[in-house]
């Protein structure tokens, strides 16, 4: 069983809303158990502001700290996109590898020209290979992470200057 057919077999669950589901298959045996969904909030959106005291002269103060606690919650690689970059972030949390296996050379480096569904790096993840494809076309710009790096889910991957 590869990692399309357990693909295939969540979203088939996912879509039947089947909670638990056990598959074997000759000497692979797979179980699938779904959990209550959790409603996620990401972080980014707790800003800390200071509270506002009543007076309106005060109000020009707040406005400062209100905008430098905005700049420090903005995301890495938020500079590139207003360059008129194109950032690819990281769908899942993994281990990022730059090349199909040791030795062989990267799938992308900067200056080459990708187009849409070109496989741009792997992310391990469960000990599944996951090929992270592009989803725009133009000129990578940059590459965020080395080989090898833990990355998270939402992390800047690359920045790719439209064509």
């Amino acid at each position: 069983m590869n990692q399309k057919e357990i693909k295939e077999l969540i979203e088939f669950l996912v879509e039947k809303d089947i909670a638990e589901c056990e598959l074997e298959r000759g000497d692979v045996k797979v179980r699938v158990k779904r959990g209550q969904p959790q409603a996620e909030i990401p972080a980014a959106h707790y800003v800390a502001v200071p509270p506002v005291p009543a007076a309106a002269p005060a109000a020009a103060p707040a406005a400062a700290p209100a905008s430098a606690a905005g700049q420090a919650a903005a995301p890495a690689g938020a500079a590139e996109e207003e360059a008129g970059l194109h950032i690819i972030r990281s769908p899942i949390v993994g281990t990022f590898y730059e090349s199909p296996s040791p030795g062989a050379p990267p799938f992308v480096k900067p200056g080459d020209k990708v187009g849409i569904g070109q496989v741009l790096c792997i992310i391990e993840a469960m000990k599944l290979m996951n090929e992270i494809e592009s989803d725009y076309a133009g000129e990578l710009a940059k590459t965020f992470v080395s080989n090898g790096q833990p990355v998270e889910y939402g992390q800047p991957l690359f920045a790719v200057r439209g064509a």
